[in-house]
């Protein structure tokens, strides 16, 4: 399919997931890699609270408090 069309059918709003081969696809700087932190007990306790409050995972509070405050860092210099 050509470019043009392609562009067209997306902003007709029309389906083009069928029109993609995402067999291969990939999220760049998304690699997982796995890292062992010893947190204290107080400090899990309180994550263990927030993700309960949130309804997500433990590490799914520590990633994302960590996403922003790189983000934040990185925004700052």
């Amino acid at each position: 399919m050509k470019a043009k069309i392609f562009d067209k059918k997306f902003d007709d709003n029309q389906g083009i997931s069928n029109s993609l081969d995402i067999s291969k696809a990939t999220r760049p700087n998304q690699e997982q890699r796995r890292v062992n932190v010893d947190f204290p007990v107080w400090m899990i306790a309180s994550l263990d609270k927030e993700a309960k409050h949130l309804g997500v995972t433990r590490q799914s509070v520590i990633k994302i408090w960590l996403a922003e405050r790189l983000e934040k860092v990185a925004s700052t210099r």
